[in-house]
């Protein structure tokens, strides 16, 4: 879109990601485009910059298929989450069985939530933006916006420098939602 000048970045978006970068953790970009649309998603993420602070750096992950499969299973049967399903699950077998190497994950649509909670990203942690330019965490509006949710990065994202345990911290105690218990 941004070729037809369409503009569809979030005011804020490349301030919280350097913030989030600046606590410790990695960005991995992940879409479900053809990989005929990898340079202009690269152009792009490489070049969005807003008010001084770009994007930081991170792997560009894409679909390997064609642009008539990717339209297909994007427009046409609404599935992208297959793709990033699969994509994510074998970035995960990287690493040891009992370690998730995904600590949040921020998307656009409803398949993203249910791409990031297949693999193990707990519903306080997956972040929905709608088009409104609204943050959505398991589908409540409570923060507005990736601007008014920069003020509260170091306590959903805390530095990784800190020694305090993740599970036991205020964000976790009071955002997480409560685990299911079997009766």
């Amino acid at each position: 879109m941004p070729l037809v000048g369409k503009d569809w970045t979030q005011s804020g978006v490349a301030r919280l990601f350097s913030a989030i970068e600046e606590n410790g953790y990695q960005l991995l970009f992940l879409s479900a485009r053809a990989i005929v649309q990898a340079y202009l998603t690269r152009s792009f993420l490489l070049n969005l910059k807003q008010d001084g602070k770009a994007l930081p750096s991170g792997p560009i992950v894409i679909s390997p298929d064609g642009l008539f499969p990717s339209l297909y299973r994007e427009v046409i049967r609404r599935a992208p989450h297959e793709f990033k399903i699969a994509c994510l699950e074998d970035i995960k077998a990287l690493f040891p069985s009992d370690y998730n190497p995904f600590y949040a994950g921020f998307g656009n649509r409803d398949t993203d939530e249910l791409s990031y909670r297949k693999i193990g990203i707990p519903k306080g942690k997956i972040f929905i933006i709608n088009p409104k330019g609204e943050v959505a965490i398991s589908h409540r509006i409570d923060v507005k916006s990736y601007t008014s949710l920069h003020t509260l990065v170091n306590d959903m994202f805390p530095p990784t420098s800190l020694v305090e345990q993740e599970d036991y911290n205020s964000w976790n105690f009071w955002k997480m939602p409560l685990p299911d218990i079997e009766c």
